[in-house]
């Protein structure tokens, strides 16, 4: 999916003023003479003139969509059952039928009409949540920064680089810090990529343009800043992208309906090859047994269903929406419902996320000044006229808090810097002292610290071990001198001294335990997967309610094979010191033993997670390259709001199974009555036109199932399509369905003496109510109305359908559809025959869900569609790009 509402343009215009420029040519030349070239300069470009190549280059998008209802009137016409529908309706105009063909044609020109209006409905629906789901990217213009849509870039403009982020095109470098991005959409390569603003010889492979960020390519570590050289399909990303296919394969809800049709498929085609043969056999007009045979075969196919499953999809994204989640493909919200484990970051979701410095801790006996000045300079952010530019969220914090030593921290000079990343869990930072000396201050994780220290005080020890149970955030802090030392590397992070720690506060989210024990309630178990230290994570957790099992380590989960990791899962709860490998590890692992999992994340290194999970979730706040690799964007980062997400899916779900399980048996037994009838009446017991009239209202009644109510039950745990199930269903209710069809038969011969035309008023009446009605019992598994009562408009469109379908008979169109006015003592026959008919179907159903079925096998997570579709995207660099939804 795509950005709505925009149309791509490409810079193939004639003699343009302003060209963007190969990366290849770029990378060669100087940084000024790139910017020469596009017209800009150190201040960015002014509003107009951005708005000119605006106009001139178009978006900065890959790709382009919005709702349009000609691609959707296409779709609907490409169905094969309305081709079949129009063939019946030409052949009966060509033979003389011609009430036939107009009544057909009508049929069509609905079922059309209303799936065209529904699928309408739903991609206007997706593309209002697009609209809601923005990219946003900081650029230079008329000599200020300020953050735009990504869609408005255009060559020339200046761009800032942060990590985390998507680069949101083609750039030619200016300058960079410790600049890194991962270029695997591109090459395939999974170490980042050193990034410069030093050109490199003409002719290099992209794989070497160390002096071009690409569109696509994801921020890493460090931070940059370029100039636009290309934008949209111009880019090295969408010469690849624009060209390929744009179907995505099928979610499990998309496979479930295909299995579903497929087993109509055959049991039309059985019913229509017999239902045929008896009527040569009968020696009937070859014509009429055609028509008879072709209308059973529509007759058994809810022809609704897409329309149905749209509608609730429709519904299910509106409803999710006005509580702050966002669903970026409409099938995923039924994904959402199928959840079973949930894997969630700490910060921001269990917590307020509103981190705050409290304290310094010395490593001697000192006040700690020198700890928090060092603290201050030691950041991979950007210190301007005295502020913290860029920072991650501790530095942030800490550069908030109201301390004296900001002033003495704007006095070091940094030479050098070596960016935090998730391996080593450390920045370093190469200053000049006031006092005119170097100076490494290092500052991080405080294992990851220690380790490269040279001795570490008992005390101190022992204060960090106290901070980590009382459930504070910790920062270690150390530095040595550095004389002589020019650049940064890692082999620089050694023999330091710990000069103490910085301490935060993050405390638990108000509303996270409650959130917590609703999600249990719906069969989901929570575990969480953080950077910070286990003792923090048991902590916060504690507080929650979340009962800890146990914790692993990323150390623990290196000693571990696979195997031995998912045998550990289900004894544990916290996973802490995890880096972004071992994060999409365990979500692999955990889906391994057969249940569907959701990874909630918001920054770049859970991007890997995002992928791996069976839902992706995000929130709008997150960085670009999470929100791209979620399926799911979530307002606002709370689990009660994901805990409705969930709830939505499972709704959906189980209301596209009430007109399933309904259509099929109730169908397949209005169809096995008509083709047992045709073995002993002399005329055909319902005509053609009337057949499809029948499923046409019906259908439309059932266009109602999104808004009914469901039971408590079928959303306290995940459901999935089952074939056999509803082959079953079918083979039970459908007989029952029959039974009363014939007795409808038996009163219409023996006690009305009914001729061909009364004999088709009465059945097409008393099957048209007895379907519709025993809905209200196979929509829930309580006591229908007592226990479970639908909802008013399902009710009320029912009511509707049975209402039309009896008065029918009396009004002027009766003559035209072969039907007649009805005797009074019929409409009391058929009153005992519905309340028999839904006192057995209840009875039945009864039996049917607590008899003892088969044992429901383990899904086979080799066949997994959602993991094909994501490898189909990588394989194919079809990875959501900046401007894009895929």
């Amino acid at each position: 999916m795509t950005i709505p509402a925009r149309t791509a343009v490409t810079n193939t215009g004639p003699r343009q003023p302003v060209r963007a420029i190969p990366v290849a040519i770029a990378a060669a030349q100087p940084a000024d003479r790139v910017m020469t070239a596009l017209a800009t300069g150190d201040t960015g470009l002014t509003e107009a003139e951005s708005a000119r190549r605006a106009a001139l280059f178009g978006p900065n998008a890959i790709r382009t969509h919005r709702a349009r209802i000609g691609p959707v009137v296409a779709r609907q016409l490409r169905s094969p059952l309305l081709l079949l529908l129009a063939v019946t309706a030409a052949v009966s105009f060509f033979l003389g039928e011609r009430t036939d063909a107009v009544v057909i044609g009508v049929i069509v020109a609905l079922s059309v009409g209303l799936g065209t209006v529904n699928e309408f409905r739903a991609e206007q629906a997706a593309d209002a949540l697009h609209e809601r789901i923005r990219h946003r990217v900081v650029a230079v213009r008329d000599g200020r920064a300020r953050s735009i849509d990504l869609p408005e870039l255009v060559p020339g403009d200046i761009v800032e680089l942060r990590p985390g982020e998507l680069v949101p095109a083609d750039l030619r470098l200016l300058f960079s810090t410790g600049l890194h991005c991962d270029e695997s959409v591109l090459t395939g390569e999974a170490e980042p990529v050193r990034k410069s603003a030093e050109a490199v010889p003409e002719g290099s492979p992209i794989a070497e343009l160390s002096s071009c960020a690409l569109m696509g390519t994801v921020v890493a570590t460090g931070t940059g800043r370029g100039v636009v050289i290309a934008t949209g399909g111009d880019t090295e990303f969408g010469r690849i992208a624009v060209g390929l296919a744009r179907k995505e394969p099928e979610t499990e809800f998309q496979v479930g309906l295909r299995r579903f049709s497929m087993l109509l498929v055959r049991v039309a085609a059985a019913l229509t090859i017999g239902i045929f043969a008896v009527n040569l056999v009968l020696h009937r007009p070859l014509l009429d047994a055609l028509m008879f045979s072709l209308a059973i075969a529509v007759g058994i196919s809810p022809q609704l269903l897409p329309a149905v499953v749209s509608t609730s999809l429709a519904a299910g994204s509106r409803l999710l929406a006005q509580r702050g989640v966002l669903v970026k493909r409409l099938v995923c919200i039924e994904d959402l419902g199928d959840i079973e484990v949930l894997f969630t970051d700490k910060t921001g979701t269990l917590t307020e996320g509103r981190i705050e410095f409290m304290r310094t801790v010395a490593a001697d006996s000192s006040d700690g000044t020198e700890t928090t000045t060092l603290g201050l300079v030691c950041t991979d952010g950007s210190i301007e006229q005295g502020a913290l530019v860029g920072g991650d969220a501790l530095d942030t914090a800490l550069w908030a808090a109201p301390l004296p030593q900001r002033a003495a921290a704007g006095r070091y000079s940094r030479l050098a810097t070596l960016p935090f990343d998730h391996r080593r869990r450390m920045v370093s930072v190469l200053v000049e002292s006031p006092a005119g000396e170097r100076v490494l201050i290092t500052k991080g994780a405080p294992e990851a610290v220690l380790a490269c220290c040279e001795h570490v005080p008992e005390s101190a020890a022992r204060a960090l071990d106290d901070e980590f149970a009382a459930g504070h955030r910790v920062v270690a802090v150390a530095t040595r001198s550095a004389v002589g030392t020019t650049a940064l590397t890692t082999a620089e992070e050694t023999g330091l001294r710990l000069a103490g720690f910085l301490v935060f506060l993050d405390p638990p989210k108000s509303t996270a335990g409650a959130a917590i024990t609703r999600l249990t309630t719906l069969g989901i178990a929570v575990k969480v997967i953080t950077g910070d230290h286990p003792g923090v994570a048991a902590q916060v957790c504690e507080r929650l309610g979340l009962r800890v099992e146990g914790t692993l380590s990323g150390a623990d989960i290196d000693r571990l094979t696979d195997p031995e990791l998912a045998g550990k899962l289900s004894t544990t709860t916290i996973f802490a010191r995890i880096d972004p490998e071992q994060k999409a590890r365990i979500v692999r692992a955990q889906r391994s033993l057969g249940v569907d999992v959701a990874f909630l994340g918001d920054g770049v290194n859970d991007a890997l997670a995002l992928h791996a999970a069976d839902v992706g979730i995000s929130v709008d706040a997150a960085t670009d390259v999470a929100k791209d690799a979620a399926d799911v964007v979530l307002l606002e980062k709370d689990l009660q709001v994901l805990a409705d997400g969930v709830t939505q899916g499972r709704r959906v779900f189980a209301n596209t199974m009430k007109y399933v399980l309904m259509g099929t048996s109730s169908n397949f037994g209005n169809m096995f009555s008509a083709a047992g009838a045709s073995a002993f009446l002399p005329f055909l017991p319902m005509l053609p036109s009337q057949i499809l009239l029948n499923n046409l209202l019906y259908d439309s009644s059932q266009l109602a199932i999104p808004t009914d109510t469901v039971d408590e039950e079928q959303l306290a745990r995940p459901s999935r399509w089952d074939i056999a199930l509803i082959r079953r269903f079918m083979l039970v209710f459908g007989p029952i369905s029959s039974v009363f069809d014939f007795a409808t038969f038996g009163i219409m011969i023996w006690v009305f003496h009914a001729g061909e035309s009364l004999f088709h008023t009465g059945w097409f009446v008393e099957s048209l109510a007895t379907q519709t009605l025993v809905l209200f019992v196979i929509r829930t598994r309580r006591t229908p109305f007592f226990r479970s009562r639908p909802s008013v408009v399902l009710l009320t469109a029912a009511l509707a359908a049975v209402g039309i379908g009896a008065l029918l008979p009396v009004t002027p169109l009766a003559a035209a559809l072969g039907f007649e006015p009805l005797p009074a003592g019929f409409f009391a026959a058929l009153l005992a025959m519905i309340l028999v008919y839904l006192a057995l179907a209840e009875a039945a159903k009864r039996w049917f869900f607590h008899a003892p079925g088969p044992v429901p096998a383990v899904r086979d997570r080799r066949t997994d569609h959602r993991l094909q579709r994501r490898a189909a995207r990588f394989a194919a660099g079809t990875r959501p790009a900046p401007g894009t939804y895929a």
